[in-house]
């Protein structure tokens, strides 16, 4: 076989392993990812419980790279301290190198089992969670064929001329061969890919004995990177945790190297199969991380504080809001629309902060709460009216029909969100002031249903969120699907209540017209959601033009 069909072979199988790891994080994060940022950001409050909390969200996500850029988002946006937060990163790397462990047992006959499983699942419902329960099970079946295929493709370069030459060099040019392992983790941005595709070339006994060490701290070099380049050009307090990670976890490998060239630490005492004790060494290190860094990370944010550049001072408008709306970028069109698209994610947060609010208002009404929220609601018409106002000043003439476009979505997608600051505002929370003023409550059964419809749509409105961003069409089209089981709820929810009304449930009796309405309200919210992703669906030819026969 010729060296070209041998790398061929061995290119495809890493891309194979690359998009199983993708899969499963993905379907993890469509279907628990909600859930999952919850329980961390409640979980961060001390330095080993952040660690612990990064660890198994790692663990479920399968990257850390993911739960650093969650943990940066939650650090920026004031919901963890930094120093917490470095501390649950480091967690995190310890995490996805236990996954790696986990991979590396002989897992073969699970294969056939979780590809058919996976497929079935996937197909047998429209439903979110078989949906997406499906894409993991066909993740976790690729992952473990494609580290077969790995091993497989990799078998012919044992009798390699140029192999054993490369190697050769690496072997006596440690620094090398650090950096190339580093560089490799950061093209794959998965240090779980880099650690399992090392450990199957160890296994043909590709990599000698004495590249082990050099290796796996490259890996780890390069696992940190990745998050530190992913937030280059935000805002400092977003880079203060990524920077916080690179700082120790560079500073644990670039000293474990030099004291490797002093030891000379011999791997094979952890064992006699080099590919385990390659993912053995991984583990160890960070483990160690996590032991040494964790205590001190609390020290770090001041310091890398001190040593960013200071960042330019941004934009203002009439009343000292911070916008992305730069006048400047008026005269580029694809500036100022990635100016308007994170002006509208600032919408998004303060609707996902409504949505919230609003309902912890039915069992709690406060009326400092009540105005917190209105003048959320304030701020999400400010936002809307200078996002149009902006896009109405792009010159017309510097606009294709492609940017045109970019321009109605933008401002179609923030007509809805203002439309559903209104519904919060003056539908739902008046409905909070009737029942404090009246002094009734939901019984628990129409408590529990009202629950449950206001969990979903928030879930699908994290999703429809998501789609302004990524523009993902197998998100977007999730949302969509939500609007039948939304549909579907609000039936099931209206026949109990009435139930309940025939039964003489006085708590029943007395909210009924607010726990209809609030159904109503709540559906009417995810209309708005639903058609926000339409311009995604619609471009990938997956709408109808009429529902009608």
């Amino acid at each position: 076989m010729s060296g070209s069909v041998i790398f061929l072979n061995l290119a495809g199988a890493v891309a194979l392993l690359l998009w199983a790891t993708r899969m499963v994080r993905t379907g993890v994060e469509r279907a628990y990812g909600a859930s999952l940022k919850d329980a961390l950001r409640r979980s961060v409050t001390n330095g080993p419980q952040a660690a612990l909390a990064g660890s198994l969200l790692a663990v479920a996500l399968q990257s850390s790279t993911a739960v650093a850029l969650i943990v940066s988002g939650f650090v920026a946006g004031g919901h963890v301290e930094a120093g917490l937060g470095i501390a649950a990163i480091l967690g995190a790397d310890l995490g996805s190198a236990l996954v790696a462990r986990l991979l590396r047992f002989d897992l073969s006959l699970l294969i056939p089992v979780l590809l058919l499983a996976g497929m079935v699942a996937f197909r047998a419902s429209e439903a979110r969670g078989w949906r997406q329960g499906g894409r993991i099970m066909l993740g976790l079946g690729l992952l473990l064929l494609s580290l077969k295929l790995i091993g497989e493709a990799s078998e012919p370069l044992r009798e390699s001329e140029i192999m054993p030459i490369v190697l050769g060099y690496l072997s006596r040019d440690w620094v090398t061969a650090f950096l190339l392992a580093a560089l490799m983790t950061w093209l794959f941005h998965s240090s779980v890919a880099a650690v399992l595709l090392v450990a199957s070339l160890c296994d043909q006994h590709l990599i000698p004995v004495v590249l082990a060490v050099p290796v796996v701290l490259g890996i780890n070099f390069g696992g940190a990177i990745i998050a530190t380049v992913l937030t280059r050009g935000m805002e400092r307090r977003v880079r203060i945790v990524p920077y916080g990670n690179i700082a120790i976890r560079g500073i644990g490998a670039l000293a474990l190297l030099t004291v490797q060239f002093v030891v000379g630490f011999d791997p094979q005492r952890l064992g006699a199969n080099l590919g385990d004790t390659v993912v053995l060494m991984h583990i160890a290190f960070n483990a160690g991380v996590v032991i040494v860094g964790v205590p001190f990370a609390r020290f770090l944010p001041g310091i890398i504080e001190r040593l960013l550049p200071p960042q330019a001072a941004p934009a203002e408008i009439g009343n000292g809001r911070v916008t992305a709306l730069n006048e400047a970028d008026l005269d580029k069109p694809t500036l100022a629309l990635a100016n308007a698209s994170r002006e509208l994610l600032s919408m998004c947060e303060r609707i996902d902060l409504m949505l919230t609010r609003v309902f912890e208002l039915f069992r709690h009404p406060d009326q400092a709460d009540l105005d917190a929220l209105r003048q959320l609601d304030d701020q999400v018409d400010e936002i809307h009216a200078d996002i149009k106002f902006y896009l109405a000043r792009i010159p017309d003439e510097l606009l294709d029909r492609k940017t045109r476009g970019r321009v109605n979505d933008l401002l179609g997608a923030s007509i809805k969100l203002e439309q559903i600051a209104d519904i919060v505002t003056k539908s739902m929370a008046a409905k909070v002031q009737k029942m404090a003023d009246r002094g009734i409550e939901f019984s628990v059964e129409g408590w529990k249903e009202l629950s449950a419809f206001h969990d979903e749509v928030v879930k699908n409105a994290r999703l429809a969120f998501n789609v302004l961003v990524s523009n993902d069409v197998e998100t977007a089209r999730q949302v969509a699907n939500q609007k039948e089981v939304i549909r579907r709820m609000e039936q099931d929810s209206e026949t109990r209540h009435l139930e309940r009304l025939r039964e003489g449930l006085a708590s029943s009796r007395e909210t009924s017209s607010v726990h209809i309405d609030t159904i109503r309200d709540l559906k009417e919210i995810n209309s708005l959601l639903v058609s926000m992703t339409y311009p995604v669906l619609e471009e990938a030819g997956m709408l109808r033009g009429t529902r009608l026969r």
